[in-house]
């Protein structure tokens, strides 16, 4: 029998492949970077031969890779659609929801006992793919898009809510004699930065808003992802600026405070994405008034 090769590896090859960073598909793949460089090293191994090259900070396809996408993308999409198909059978109450994994840890999972209470016969199944994707292609029934709506013209696509900026802190910070304005803050602590696209700007529009300098980041802390930088905000490494939606529930529980009022993000908002004829559908009508509600909900 022909020795097989693993299908987490196919997986991980074509996420590196679509997403040109290793970062970016363990994100989308929801696993770590390290687990996605073993699995591209394994598959090499396995075929003898190299499949991309490093350009930069990214890595691209070399002619062996590309022939080989060729082939395995397309057989890949169509494991995905048959499994989706069989999956889908009777289950016209099942939808897949997709939204950033960011957003899915700090947003959805403390609301996911409300909305089941809210709809006990709605089976929600959530996805992380990352950047604009085809719904259909993907099998994702809903997309909750932080980002332009301009990326989803083919799409119903419908805003839930601005996108504001908050700087946050752990309450901890705030026990000195020193003060707790934003000014004092940054004086004191280190600021925290998240690298990956969709949080470039967030510094510099909180900044300009406050009339403030933007923190220069060899001085202070960086992480790749939101979730690694929150969590480091927790831990009392240093102030962050980030998007409230995303903190609500730390900022309930007294993990994180809030420092100064919100700024307007002109460069993002959330919205509420589907295919227009899924409108019809009772679960995704249940499902888009209930995110309509959360988002309109206040902190107290």
């Amino acid at each position: 029998m022909r020795k097989l090769v693993p299908l987490k590896s196919i997986y991980a090859f074509v996420a590196v492949a679509e997403s040109g960073s290793m970062t970016d598909a363990a994100e989308h793949l929801n696993v770590s970077h390290s687990a996605v460089s073993q699995a591209i090293k394994s598959l090499e191994s396995q075929l003898n031969v190299r499949l991309f090259r490093r350009v930069g900070r990214r890595v691209e396809l070399n002619q062996d890779g590309r022939r080989y996408y060729s082939k395995v993308a397309p057989a890949l999409t169509q494991i995905v659609e048959a499994s989706e198909s069989l999956s889908n059978q009777g289950g016209g109450n099942r939808l897949t929801l997709n939204m950033v994994n960011s957003l899915a840890l700090h947003w959805w999972i403390p609301r996911v006992t409300d909305f089941q209470h809210h709809a006990p016969h709605i089976d929600v199944r959530i996805s992380n793919i990352i950047h604009v994707f085809d719904l259909e292609r993907e099998g994702v029934d809903v997309a909750l898009i932080h980002g332009h709506a301009d990326d989803w013209q083919d799409y119903h696509c419908e805003m839930l809510g601005d996108d504001e900026l908050i700087m946050v802190c752990s309450p901890h910070l705030l026990e000195g004699p020193e003060g707790g304005s934003p000014a004092e803050l940054l004086a004191q602590f280190p600021a925290i930065f998240a690298t990956n696209p969709r949080r470039k700007y967030d510094w510099q529009v909180w900044c300009d808003a406050n009339q403030l300098a933007v923190p220069s980041q060899q001085r202070n802390l960086t992480f790749t992802a939101s979730v690694q930088a929150v969590q480091a905000t927790i831990r009392r490494l240093g102030v962050l600026i980030t998007h409230k939606q995303f903190v609500r529930d730390d900022i309930k529980h007294g993990m994180l405070v809030q420092i100064g009022e919100p700024v307007l993000n002109p460069n993002q908002s959330f919205y509420f994405v589907c295919q227009p004829e899924k409108l019809k559908m009772e679960p995704i009508l249940t499902l888009r008034s209930w995110l309509k509600a959360q988002f309109n909900e206040q902190l107290d």
